[in-house]
């Protein structure tokens, strides 16, 4: 097996972790987008959600210092900005070389399509969109990227199926992750909402601000379990948009 095929095969192994078996239309184009642009599950460049590839910021960003970008310009589209009513509206242009014309695209962003969770940054959301859109033609990226979607989606069936859990007591030490209690609820989270127990671990030691999360107070970590409900009930998807920024970085974290 050559190196090649061997790192196809981990990207792949990574990808079906995460997100479980993967369809063999899903696997044919994981497997165009790996070997033709070097994107890669473990770096964070790629997204399966709601069965479709996404490519990320992150990626595109990557991707064009691998191809040495020469520079990106972005600047308000004014005409279709209004700051009062949060929208906004960018121009990005990626210039591939010195000598390049430059590839331009557009990226808007108000209250109406982004997610809850951002309300308030609407301007940086517009700003990314656009360097995306620009990114993407000069590169040839054919799917979508995770950030120019308007919301990440419906909740996944088994929040509305189910009811939130009331908060709990906790008893226990902080070498026992708040207690038994709280670190039932944070499992019964995890099962519910389908969810990486390693990448959560890694987002609750960041959460708590703490290196490990066997160092984290038992208040701390009722305030990690608590968020971690509210957002999975609101808006599964993007959780797990911000859980894989945590890919093949943190996930040994105790």
């Amino acid at each position: 097996m050559s190196n090649r095929d061997k790192r196809l095969q981990r990207e792949l192994t990574r990808a079906e972790k995460v997100w479980g078996p993967l369809a063999e239309c899903a696997i044919a184009n994981f497997a165009s987008l790996v070997s033709a642009y070097n994107l890669s599950v473990v770096s964070g460049d790629l997204l399966y959600l709601n069965n479709h590839w996404y490519v990320t910021h992150t990626g595109l960003l990557s991707l064009a210092y691998r191809k040495r970008c020469a520079g990106i310009r972005v600047l308000p589209v004014r005409a279709f900005c209004d700051p009062g009513m949060a929208r906004w509206a960018f121009r990005a242009t990626v210039y591939r070389s010195q000598r390049c014309k430059g590839f331009v695209g557009y990226g808007d962003a108000d209250p109406s399509n982004v997610s809850p969770l951002v309300h308030g940054a609407e301007m940086r959301v517009a700003e990314t969109r656009a360097v995306n859109r620009a990114l993407r033609k000069a590169y040839g990226i054919g799917i979508c990227s995770v950030e120019e979607i308007g919301s990440f989606g419906e909740p996944a069936p088994s929040s509305r199926e189910s009811k939130k859990i009331p908060p709990q007591p906790v008893n226990g030490n902080n070498g026992n992750c708040g207690g038994p209690k709280v670190r039932d609820r944070l499992c019964q989270l995890i099962r519910r909402h389908q969810l990486d127990a390693n990448l959560v671990k890694s987002y609750a030691v960041d959460f708590c601000g703490t290196k490990t999360l066997r160092e984290a107070s038992r208040e701390q970590v009722e305030g990690f379990v608590t968020h971690l409900a509210d957002w999975a009930e609101k808006d599964r998807n993007a959780l797990l948009f911000q859980l894989n920024s945590y890919l093949g970085s943190k996930e040994g974290a105790a």
